[in-house]
């Protein structure tokens, strides 16, 4: 394939295999950066436990997310481009790494929410390189672009998803080399009393988890930072800059921005169904901050040593992505309704598990088998409901897209803040609550979707979500 600029009067059909590899670079790229990324924030409550240092960042890194989703994204892909937004945004990263090296609060907490503020153009930037690669794509093959862009998704995802699993494993061979200091120094007979949902981060972490050696600190982080590196090369050098389909981003590039996004994304919430869905939303936040820094601390590092962390997130990370694939293939056979309702009852029963469970020195299996759930409960959430939303509100996807963003961000947030001060089974009876609460909601909306039906079958009732 020549450099000749692709154009609609240049519809080359060998150019779909050159989209191909311009998604495969930034889904691989992706997995590279987010192998470091993923792995130093599941330790965080671990590795930095004293005074509450690295839930600390994590609130930081997730108030920096939702500033920047909604004043930055749009701002800084204008200025940089889709190209230069990914590498950059992949360089914002890096300080988080190196302040690894030297953890305080003036060094860590700054570093995180530089890291959050690069993370919404980062992400967005993602997107609409796969969005305009799609219609790119759509114009020779005459593939709608809708389902091309769910293929681009879904192969990204799951390339990308396997990072938890590339990271955790570098973790682990690190941190749970044979030495005393990878393992709990809580005793036997004590892990029942102090550990799991008894466990209170900012007065159990100095007696139930180790400070690592430096080394292995310092091995982590160039490993880490070495990974963040390439990936800015892979972009670097194989990613075709977004001006080679200029012409179909134009066809595309209606975004909103800043205040004008803000204001879409409040007005959505006058519409029933979208706020039906915000509790749901804010759960997708919770859940998720809750197990990297609250499990990973109170029940893995506590009862069976911070180097079991990475191996215990290795399975999350595999029954993620491998949900992503089973759910999908089973919304198809049986609908929504069915795949999400059982990642409600499974979702319930680990909560309920977490409370009434007390751990112990050589339980590692139980760990093994509550990531593993939990990872396939968190592919129905992320990919189903973030779904629901482009479905429910065709023609308003952006401020429905932004408002899942927004309050699951919100979800992220209000986890971190609690990570360090509230015991471990106050917060579990908090993310349950909401969960019911966001199951009902999502029912709800299932429930008045499915009257909507009825009555335009029968053409006597307009849909009462139109012009609200």
């Amino acid at each position: 394939m020549t450099n000749e600029k692709f154009s609609e009067d240049n519809l080359d059909p060998a150019e779909i295999r050159r989209i191909w590899k311009n998604v495969a670079v930034v889904a691989v790229s992706f997995m590279v950066h987010f192998t470091a990324i993923n792995a130093a924030i599941n330790l965080q409550s671990s590795i930095n436990a004293e005074e509450g240092l690295g839930t600390a960042s994590l609130v930081a890194l997730f108030t920096g997310n939702l500033v920047s989703n909604i004043f930055l994204t749009s701002v800084v892909i204008r200025w940089l481009g889709t190209k230069r937004t990914i590498y950059c945004g992949f360089i914002t990263y890096m300080p988080y790494i190196v302040s690894q090296l030297y953890p305080r609060f003036y060094t860590l907490v700054p570093a995180a929410l530089f890291l959050g503020l690069g993370s919404g153009p980062l992400w967005c930037a993602e997107s609409t390189y796969l969005s305009v690669a799609s219609e790119a794509h759509s114009l020779i093959s005459k593939i709608p672009a809708k389902r091309l862009l769910s293929r681009f998704l879904g192969f990204f995802f799951m390339i990308m998803q396997s990072s938890q699993i590339w990271g955790n494993l570098i973790s682990s061979l690190v941190i749970s080399t044979a030495n005393n200091a990878s393992m709990t120094i809580v005793s036997e007979s004590n892990i029942p009393l102090l550990c799991g949902s008894n466990f209170l981060p900012n007065l159990d972490a100095s007696a139930a988890l180790p400070p690592q050696p430096p080394k292995k600190i310092n091995i982590l982080a160039g490993t880490y930072l070495a990974c963040m590196v390439a990936a800015t090369i892979i972009v670097v050098k194989w990613l075709d800059p977004m001006k080679r389909y200029a012409f179909c981003r134009k066809k595309t590039d209606n975004s909103l921005a800043g205040l004008s996004l803000l204001t879409a994304t409040v007005k959505q919430l006058a519409n029933i169904s979208q706020l039906l869905l915000v509790p749901i939303s804010i759960f997708s936040g919770l859940h998720q901050s809750f197990f990297f820094a609250d499990f990973t601390s109170s029940f893995v590092s506590c009862a069976i040593g911070t180097g079991s962390v990475g191996y215990v997130m290795m399975a999350y990370g595999a029954s993620d992505v491998m949900g992503c694939l089973v759910t999908g293939f089973l919304v198809k056979c049986l609908g929504r309704l069915p795949v999400i309702c059982g990642a409600l009852f499974i979702h319930g029963g680990l909560f309920v598990t977490l409370v009434s469970w007390r751990p112990n020195a050589g339980d590692y299996y139980v760990m093994f088998i509550i990531a593993v759930f939990w990872g396939v409960c968190n592919s129905v959430w992320m990919v189903q409901i973030y779904t629901y939303h482009g479905v429910l509100f065709r023609g308003k996807e952006e401020a429905a897209y932004s408002n899942y963003q927004q309050w699951m961000g919100t979800g992220y947030v209000i986890a971190a803040a609690l990570s360090s001060y509230v015991r471990t089974r106050f917060k579990v009876y908090l993310i349950f609550s909401v969960l019911i609460t966001g199951g009902l909601g999502y029912l709800a909306v299932e429930y008045r979707q499915r009257r909507i039906a009825l009555y335009s079958n029968a053409n006597t009732s307009p849909d009462p979500d139109q012009g609200e």
